[in-house]
């Protein structure tokens, strides 16, 4: 009896002991930011910190909770910790423009360059190419989400399904509509998220379902498309619309155009670009206003000089130059932006006058929902990513954090 009674009492400090170690060993992993004033799904809190657990959250609980106590913890000085932003337009940074070199380091730099200023998800964007340039940017893309790029959650394909009337900077030359072997290309498996803007005037609602049918988000950009036709596109699977009101068809009294039919979907999304340059203050903020709330996304269309020291740069046998903040061609056409995200959200709380709050959902919450990322990313809650971004008082960048490691 007493030898049975001994084997109980060691089983039961064997399990104390091995609960204790893991309790020690799985709070080892956690870290603590705290004193930060915290955008949350339900507001702004101050009274919570925010404990990470590898590239994840795992809690807010309040500062004085044991795992905070416990835990390694960083002092974020009264900041602002938002979700960290996600860009779906990204088509250069830190000196680099990705049609020029669609490699695994070149989305590396680019992703490095844009995470100064808050971005901790991107998709790298190939403006209109040859269709080995777009092969090349496929498989660099793949090869980069395998070897965990931080921040990179898959492509844009920006082109070459586009509109000669609409054209913007890219090069009509390249300019066709997907045959059958470039539609099994776009709808191959593949890794991270996969996005095609295409001019619903210029490619048959049958490729657009055949695109959506195997999880490629289509938008509608630089189209000469009317409302009729853009209607019939977002019934096909049309999911969103390329930087609103650049390169598309305006709304009008009586043809209400692409603008029109974007502002009257209330189910798809609309990026835009607030800059000051690429739209007028008023309009995006009557747009915003018309739009379902929750489907406007800030997009930089950024550039090589975005992070970098040269502002200028080469687009298709080009010489780009910025200068003011904007970025032309020498006949006065805008070739992209040098807008960052960070600068994106100021300018929407600075110029168009929303609060901070939206202007920071608009840059990581909708991005993310648009994406399909909703349930992991694009929120500061507990299961969802560690990407986070903290600003001062000025809206600047004082740290970012991807999967947990921060810059």
């Amino acid at each position: 009896m007493c030898a049975m009674l001994l084997v109980t009492a060691c089983k039961s400090i064997a399990h104390r002991v091995r609960s204790y170690r893991s309790s020690f060993t799985d709070n080892a992993m956690l870290h603590a930011l705290t004193h930060a004033r915290i955008l949350t799904p339900d507001g702004w809190r101050d009274d919570l910190a925010v404990l990470l657990d590898g590239e994840r959250i795992a809690d807010l609980p309040p500062p004085s909770d044991p795992r905070v106590r416990a835990a390694p913890s960083r002092d974020l000085g009264g900041a602002m910790l938002l979700p960290g932003f996600i860009d779906v337009q990204v088509n250069g940074g830190g000196g680099v423009l990705f049609n020029e070199a669609p490699t695994v380091e070149t989305i590396r730099r680019i992703g490095a360059a844009h995470r100064r200023y808050g971005t901790t998800g991107f998709l790298p964007t190939l403006i209109s190419d040859r269709v080995e340039v777009m092969r090349a940017a496929l498989a660099a893309v793949e090869q980069a989400l395998a070897e965990g790029v931080p921040g990179l959650l898959g492509i844009h394909l920006e082109g070459p399904y586009l509109a000669t009337a609409r054209k913007g900077v890219h090069d009509a030359k390249y300019f066709h509509a997907p045959d059958a072997d470039e539609l099994a290309l776009l709808c191959a498996p593949h890794r991270g998220v996969r996005l095609v803007t295409l001019a619903p005037d210029q490619v048959p609602p049958a490729s657009i379902r055949a695109l959506a049918a195997a999880g490629v988000i289509v938008c509608a950009g630089h189209t000469a498309a009317d409302h009729a036709t853009t209607r019939a596109a977002l019934d096909a699977g049309v999911r969103g619309f390329t930087h609103l009101f650049n390169a598309m068809t305006p709304f009008g009294s009586r043809e209400p155009g692409v603008v029109g039919a974007a502002l009257e979907d209330a189910a798809s999304w609309c990026g835009i670009i607030v800059d000051g340059h690429h739209v007028h203050p008023a309009s995006l903020r009557v747009a915003i206003a018309a739009k379902a709330r929750g489907r406007m996304l800030l997009v930089t269309d950024a550039m090589p000089p975005v992070g970098a020291d040269h502002p200028d740069y080469v687009l298709n046998g080009e010489t780009i130059t910025m200068k003011d903040g904007i970025c032309q061609t020498a006949a006065g056409v805008l070739a992209g932006s040098a807008l960052d995200m960070a600068g994106a959200v100021r300018n929407t709380v600075q110029m168009l006058g929303l609060p901070l709050d939206e202007a920071a959902r608009m840059a990581s919450t909708y991005p993310a929902e648009f994406l399909g990322l909703g349930a992991s990313h694009g929120r500061i809650a507990a299961g969802c990513r560690a990407d986070l971004v903290a600003l001062d008082d000025d809206l600047r960048v004082r740290a970012s954090w991807i999967g947990g490691s921060r810059r």
